[in-house]
């Protein structure tokens, strides 16, 4: 299983406790979890790697959650990426101050662990429906991230692992352009050094196997940008 199959949460706790019971269930749901104890290490971390969703505590030192939210939430890059804020203040105001902030959702402490996983994976189906098993669909073609299956006019396709991570990225953002760079991030990780050619050369089987029954190829090159679906 490559590093960008499983979803990243990264949690931003600064009570240590708090924070290993909530990577332990994380990992126990398979996720893969960052950990940062304090505002600026949570922004350096999104930096460097942008997580699928952040659960951020609103009591944070030196850099507050809220803070954190309002940078996030207004650069371009990061402006997507689900938070959801964790705040023992249960006040309707600091609610709406929350969400106001740009946060996608808000859970009062002490707070169900059962809960919190439901509303973790709720951000997910938004963002990145493949990852928690979704159907997927766009125009003929259909994936079943659960099943591991493809068809394309009600008929299967064969197609490699890599192939399938491909399509599901695609798939998730019809009309999105990936660079290769994106690509590689998404669908073989970060600490594996692959020739960005790779990447050519998957695009390549998955066009050939998405036409293996007839039908346009979908798949579109933009030329010095990336690849996009439809």
């Amino acid at each position: 299983m490559t590093r960008h199959e499983r979803p990243t949460v990264l949690v931003v706790e600064d009570e240590p406790a708090q924070r290993e019971v909530l990577a332990y269930n994380l990992e126990a749901e398979g996720f893969r979890v960052a950990r940062a104890e304090n505002g600026e290490e949570a922004l350096l971390l999104v930096e460097e790697d942008a997580p699928d969703v952040i659960v951020l505590d609103w009591m944070l030192p030196n850099v507050s959650g809220i803070e954190v939210c309002r940078r996030l939430k207004t650069r371009p890059d990061t402006q997507g990426v689900p938070i959801i804020m964790l705040s023992a203040r249960s006040e309707e105001v600091d609610r709406v101050r929350g969400l106001e902030t740009g946060a996608d959702d808000y859970v009062v402490k002490p707070y169900s662990l059962v809960e919190l996983m439901a509303r973790i994976r709720a951000q997910l189906r938004r963002t990145r429906p493949a990852a928690v098993g979704q159907r997927l669909t766009f125009e003929d073609i259909v994936l079943d991230a659960e099943t591991h299956r493809v068809f394309r006019s009600d008929k299967p396709l064969k197609l490699g692992p890599t192939e399938f991570r491909l399509l599901s990225t695609f798939m998730e953002k019809p009309g999105r352009v990936w660079s290769r760079e994106q690509l590689l991030d998404r669908v073989w990780g970060r600490d594996i050094y692959v020739d960005t050619r790779t990447v050519d050369v998957h695009i390549g089987r998955l066009r050939k196997a998405l036409c293996q029954n007839g039908g346009p190829d979908p798949v579109r090159t933009v030329r010095g940008a990336g690849y996009a679906l439809g």
